[in-house]
């Protein structure tokens, strides 16, 4: 760390926010959404909407759909972390999301396609 320097900062590890920090020490979203890894966000935000620093990156990175884990992966934070955030965003009406239909939801699967499948495996 170089001195001089505003102290929440280091060189090669970037702004030192603990992650509990970020979330005002929550743990759980409180809002009672299943969010999962791969559960599509977008932005529905003004471009004058005033948050947070970290609120301010999760909607300008979803401009486009983008899943749950690829924001936190993109912002290298904890995906606990991002879930609370996003859940906080969702719940303000600034982000739109998209769950993934569960098994139960689904059609069964075309028979005659499954064996299609199976006999193009075969033939390989």
């Amino acid at each position: 760390m170089k001195h001089g320097r505003e102290s929440w900062y280091d060189d090669e590890a970037g702004p030192l926010v603990r992650p509990y920090t970020v979330t005002r020490g929550r743990t759980r979203s409180g809002h009672g959404l299943d969010l999962d890894m791969i559960t599509l966000v977008v932005s529905n935000a003004s471009g004058h909407t005033v948050v947070d620093p970290e609120y301010a990156q999760i909607l300008r990175m979803c401009r486009y759909p983008l899943s749950i884990a690829e924001v936190s992966a993109k912002l290298g934070l904890p995906l606990a972390v991002i879930k609370i955030l996003i859940a906080d965003l969702i719940e303000d009406g600034l982000l739109i999301f998209r769950s993934p239909p569960s098994p139960l939801d689904t059609e069964t699967p075309d028979m005659d396609i499954l064996q299609a499948v199976l006999d193009g495996i075969r033939r390989l």
